[in-house]
């Protein structure tokens, strides 16, 4: 005897569709209000049973979820949201929450859930703090951008080399506000700086934390020697996101995960050849790009491959073959690890 459902979320409702499956009863409805403390009310009904498994799809909202299932004593299955679509097939009507958790369900009791990775709680924060790291550096790069389109609008001088990233360059744009720009402009500028200057107070702090958590990592250490241009935030992201016990089976479902695989091009649509996927974490993406970018130098151990392709094609994309090498090699590092890559010292 044993309980298969699927939980469809959403940020009002949980849509539940779940299968007693020694009785044959089908129960069918929804958790309203969608929270930690609505859920673990409603999952009273299964306490006692150890039979019981739900099928979550990975969204936003997922980790709750999960752990307040784990919590009561169910089994969770988190199943990978491209996969899930595409077992749906082609839509015959409109999908609505209903037929999302039936899929789910389906899923489950057929033993086809599209199998998503559970990350240790203590992955999941340091994925936060990355994510908020990179979003920090987001919007550092678009307020820098604010002001030289600013100057550009109105007619400046130059803001010479370095820009607004030195004592110098913040003084220089300050006299250039003050003699050349317009009330509202000169404005702007202002708010820009203000906020450049606490995004920057953040950005230092954060960086501090993640290097210092890399330092401690396991897995982490091991992958910034072996890795030109690895740094201890770049390999806390590796280890963070393709580290674990048989996370993936090769390196190219690494490089597939991160999103730097080509995907595949079709005469029938405007899209470029070439075209990346761009799946998966942007934040992983982002620091073996810059990593990539590294073997540009002269130093690097791998700059005449660099070099060639940049010759042959252009430096972005010799960047974006040094990140795929980067993962692969990353990849197999920890793949030795295992689990053990987690592990803090």
């Amino acid at each position: 005897m044993s309980i298969v459902g699927g939980l469809d979320i959403h940020r009002k409702q949980l849509t539940f569709d779940y299968l007693d499956t020694d009785t044959g009863e089908l129960r069918r409805g929804q958790v309203s209000p969608a929270d930690r403390n609505h859920l673990a009310g409603w999952l009273q009904r299964f306490d006692g049973r150890t039979d019981v498994t739900f099928a979550v799809e990975a969204c936003t909202g997922w980790r709750y979820v999960v752990h307040t299932l784990q919590r009561a004593g169910i089994t969770a299955q988190l199943a990978e949201p491209a996969d899930t679509a595409a077992a749906r097939g082609p839509k015959r009507r409109a999908k609505t929450d209903r037929a999302d958790a039936r899929l789910l369900r389906e899923l489950a009791c057929d033993g086809r859930v599209p199998q998503c990775w559970i990350p240790p709680v203590a992955v999941l924060e340091h994925r936060a703090l990355l994510e908020c790291y990179h979003d920090l550096r987001r919007e550092h790069t678009a307020w820098v951008q604010r002001i030289h389109a600013t100057c550009f609008h109105h007619g400046t001088a130059a803001l010479g080399t370095g820009g607004i990233d030195t004592a110098d360059g913040r003084a220089r744009l300050r006299r250039i506000t003050e003699a050349e720009l317009s009330p509202a402009a000169q404005v702007q500028i202002t708010v820009a700086l203000a906020m450049l200057d606490t995004l920057e107070t953040h950005l230092e702090d954060l960086r501090r934390r993640l290097v210092s958590i890399a330092r401690h990592l396991h897995g982490a250490r091991v992958l910034t020697d072996p890795l030109y241009g690895v740094g201890p935030i770049t390999a806390l992201a590796l280890c963070c996101w393709l580290g674990g016990a048989g996370r993936f089976t090769s390196s190219r479902q690494a490089v597939r995960f991160t999103g730097l695989d080509v995907t595949v091009y079709s005469s029938d649509g405007k899209r470029t050849p070439g075209h990346l996927s761009r799946q998966g974490p942007p934040v992983l993406r982002w620091c073996v790009y810059e990593a990539g970018k590294t073997h540009a130098r002269n130093s690097a151990p791998d700059h005449a491959y660099y070099a060639q392709v940049a010759d042959r094609v252009n430096g972005k994309r010799a960047a974006i073959s040094e990140a795929r090498k980067l993962v692969r090699q990353a990849h197999h590092i920890l793949a030795d690890l295992g689990d053990a890559a987690f592990t803090t010292a």
